[in-house]
């Protein structure tokens, strides 16, 4: 028998090519920012999905808020996105606690529209629009 323990964070340092992550499952806060275009979106985003889906599997898993501050991504990142974002919104429609913080750049129109199409699948999860201004990276 074996006993899977669910990492209490995941820090991934940003490359050319992946976003900067930090999920920290004790404080309930996860981040992702940056560029994301990884080479293979699935072996880059498949072990953060995982843990996602171990961390929201918990009995009495609380409350959680993901902020996402992306400047570009890929296709194949938008496919990984929606599976994290489907398992969140599966969680709220369970009653656990879930916002999600779209950041994007008050004059990137593109981020903006991006996140808009997101926001539509949501019934459950709180899917929030953030604006913000200063530097683009």
């Amino acid at each position: 028998m074996t006993e899977t323990t669910q990492p209490s964070s995941i820090q991934l340092e940003p490359t050319d090519r992946t976003p900067d992550v930090a999920f920290d499952f004790a404080a309930r806060r996860l981040s992702i920012a940056g560029e994301s275009y990884p080479e293979d979106a699935a072996s880059f985003y498949g072990p953060l999905l995982r843990s996602l889906q171990g961390y929201l599997a918990e009995p009495g898993a609380g409350g959680i808020v993901l902020d996402v501050r992306l400047v570009y991504f890929n296709s194949s990142s938008a496919k990984a996105l929606m599976n994290m974002f489907q398992m969140l919104e599966n969680a709220a429609a369970r009653g656990v606690d879930v916002a999600i913080n779209w950041r994007f750049h008050v004059d990137d129109d593109i981020m903006q529209e991006f996140g808009e199409d997101f926001g539509q699948d949501f019934e459950h999860a709180r899917f929030i629009l953030c604006p913000e201004s200063g530097s683009h990276s």
